[in-house]
């Protein structure tokens, strides 16, 4: 049904992005407490088997909505109300951003994935802390923070600072984006002496505050092992709390001739074997490290496999694109299922069980 009325949509607005903002007017109305506790009751999948702490946050189930979606925090009610385990709002900037022109976002159903290359638009880092303002959503919120467009990278330290100073009594969670293909230059600060200089300058307003908030890296799928050991070795050296594996690629490696040919970030059943790949191999290096695992994820069964490869906690972004807004209680669902198939007591038990 819901893929149905979305074909429906689209023959009508031909945009991706204009049946994005429809979708977060939806949910804005999902969002109002008369409403969201009748969408509660058939999307809320409660039970302790799926809760666990990760980086000292409790999440009572392991899946989250990526970044990307909201970008400025307007429908964390309505996206609680789905029955996601935590949301993650961003990516955030310094300063107010249009981003790329339009069209910028395409869905491609025929691959199951969709390109964007929308550079970070958004309000800005103040308009989110001002709206986020004695907001609770009920679940935990991460903010994802990014590169303004017009900052050097040399600049990045106090663009970044900015942001999170502004924003650190609305988050529960950190993530430093530095991964994402539609800014330019924003990858060179995956490279180790540039992504030192962030994380200590944040390093050094969290080490002054009375609460030590979890501050975690998103990286790209496009690393080299090599390039991937020297992030590990940044995190290690400079309390990373997580790691998130992995952003869109760039890579055009198993999509139709027409998708090829769209600038931007890949998303979706493309880039699920090489996320899983990435986080197997996090998880060998660095065990103790958390991490959250992005990439493909549409079922009960592609979130249960980056689990068992390593993932703590999962998120969903072009699956909730194409599965709809039950996607989350249909995880939440199948995985108890997998767990009482494989013996497993909770979610925690099956992290990393591929790699033992």
């Amino acid at each position: 049904m819901y893929r149905l009325l979305i074909a429906i949509v689209f023959v009508f607005f031909k945009d991706s992005e204009t049946v994005h903002r429809l979708a977060l007017l939806i949910l804005g109305i999902a969002g109002l407490p008369l409403v969201r506790g009748v969408v509660g009751s058939v999307t809320r999948v409660s039970d302790p088997r799926l809760s666990q702490t990760v980086f000292g946050v409790r999440f009572e189930n392991p899946i989250g909505l990526a970044a990307g979606f909201d970008k400025d925090g307007e429908v964390l009610h309505g996206l609680a109300a789905l029955g996601f385990g935590y949301v993650e709002a961003g990516t955030v900037t310094k300063y107010p951003q249009e981003g790329n022109p339009r069209p910028r976002m395409f869905r491609f159903p025929e691959d199951r994935a969709v390109i964007n290359r929308m550079g970070f638009n958004n309000k800005g880092a103040g308009a989110m802390s001002r709206r986020l303002h004695g907001v609770s959503a009920g679940i935990p919120v991460g903010i994802s923070i990014g590169k303004s467009k017009i900052a050097e990278l040399e600049e990045a330290p106090s663009d970044y600072r900015f942001s999170y100073e502004r924003l650190y009594q609305r988050g529960d969670y950190f993530v430093v984006n530095v991964s994402s293909p539609n800014t330019p230059g924003l990858r060179q600060l995956q490279d180790k002496k540039h992504l030192v200089e962030i994380v200590t300058a944040l390093n050094e307003y969290r080490d002054a505050q009375d609460e030590r908030k979890p501050l975690l890296v998103k990286i790209a799928p496009d690393l080299s092992h090599e390039a991937i050991d020297e992030v590990l070795e940044v995190c290690r050296s400079n309390s990373i709390d997580g790691i998130i594996a992995v952003n869109t690629t760039v890579s055009r490696k198993g999509v139709s001739e027409t998708a090829a040919g769209i600038a931007g970030g890949l998303s979706g059943l493309p880039i699920q074997r090489r996320a899983t790949e990435i986080i197997r191999y996090i998880h060998r290096k660095e065990p103790a490290l958390p991490i959250i695992g992005v990439g493909g994820i549409f079922t009960a069964e592609d979130a249960y496999e980056k689990i068992r490869a390593g993932a703590s906690l999962v998120q969903v972004y072009t699956g909730f694109i194409y599965e709809g807004p039950l996607i989350a209680a249909d995880i939440n669902r199948g995985l108890l299922s997998l767990l009482n198939r494989d013996g497993y007591a909770n979610v925690a038990e099956a992290v990393g069980k591929d790699g033992q």
